[in-house]
């Protein structure tokens, strides 16, 4: 999803928050933490809440809303309209990172972006250029800088989801126009990236789910460069149901598998509801999916249309969303379907 549209729901919700904070959405501090599956395997939870300071400020209010769950996954992104904002210029970095530091198992997760004017509607043949420049070397010196700044602000463990929906139309930094040198530039950033001392950064390769504008797996780099396989997944097609959603070529179950034969973790850094509406069903099945695949992490989108905590649109799947999530083993429980 675009950061634009990230921007304008941040706008957009602010007084709904307002008032939920007001009325005690915060007040409790976080006491349990989900596990994420009934075997206790635990699975870092988190949402995007808004893409600057206050999504920081709203983790307290959703995990009060779900009872108190633990949110260990904080995600947000840099935005891709400038070189310096991609060099990790934007103050909020500042507040994840006192969030990140307050305890050991957190997760901080960054969307970086790899070119800049990355929703600037860039023509292909523009767009192959870039690549080409980006794997000959032009544009290290940005992620050298946003490297040094991470470490810098103590969070050199961060995940770095690069890239990400590099197999759809829509991003500058897509893989399409030059899938080879897509793959050349992923590989130098990384190693701009890596050669910062002190870093400890994990790489997520985040594809659209599905085929999109290009095999997903056409644009993957290489193992060396790649800790994590991720997905972003919402409720629209390709894909009439969720288990056509998991079946269907370059869907869930290939993501899955892929990383298994690559011997890396998945994650699912964006997913939510969408072109279907509030749909509890696909909630409870997507849910489910997470808690049985056991990913790293998962990062609702938490705003209008595809959100459940700041969005009011979609009542049945929040209530889905709140009692799969609860600590409760009977509440966890009766969320889940029956054999």
């Amino acid at each position: 999803m675009s950061h634009r549209g990230r921007r304008m729901a941040g706008a957009c919700i602010n007084t709904a928050v307002a008032g939920l904070l007001a009325t005690g959405g915060a007040l409790a501090p976080a006491q349990r933490e989900a596990t994420g599956s009934s075997s206790g395997t635990r699975v870092a939870v988190g949402a995007y809440l808004h893409y600057g300071s206050p999504g920081v400020n709203r983790m307290q209010g959703l995990s009060h809303w779900l009872g108190g769950t633990e949110l260990r996954a904080g995600h947000t992104y840099l935005p891709g309209d400038t070189w310096s904002n991609i060099e990790g210029e934007p103050d909020s970095l500042r507040s994840w990172a006192r969030w990140r530091e307050e305890r050991a198992d957190r997760l901080f997760v960054l969307n970086v972006p790899m070119l800049e004017d990355n929703e600037g509607g860039v023509p292909d043949d523009q767009v192959a250029e870039l690549l080409r420049s980006g794997a000959q070397g032009a544009y290290d010196h940005h992620f050298r800088r946003l490297a040094e700044r991470l470490v810098s602000l103590g969070i050199p463990d961060t995940v770095i989801v690069l890239g990400w929906e590099m197999n759809g139309f829509d991003y500058t930094h897509r893989c399409r126009p030059d899938p080879e040198n897509w793959k050349r530039y992923w590989r130098r950033i990384v190693a701009a990236m890596r050669s910062v001392e002190g870093e400890r950064f994990r790489f997520d390769f985040a594809p659209n789910r599905g085929i999109d504008a290009i095999p997903w797996t056409r644009c993957y780099p290489g193992d060396d460069v790649v800790d994590i396989v991720g997905m972003d997944s919402y409720d629209q097609p390709p894909g009439n149901n969720f288990d056509e959603q998991v079946t269907q070529p370059y869907g869930l179950q290939q993501q899955v598998d892929f990383a298994k034969a690559h011997h890396k973790q998945i994650s699912y850094p964006e997913w939510g509801l969408f072109r279907r509406g509030d749909n509890p069903e696909y909630m409870r099945q997507m849910l489910v999916w997470i808690a049985d695949q056991k990913p790293l992490y998962h990062s609702i989108t938490d705003y209008c249309p595809h959100g459940v905590w700041q969005c009011s649109r979609n009542p049945r799947s929040a209530e889905v969303f709140r009692e799969f999530l609860s600590t409760d083993p009977d509440r966890r429980a009766a969320s889940r379907p029956h054999p």
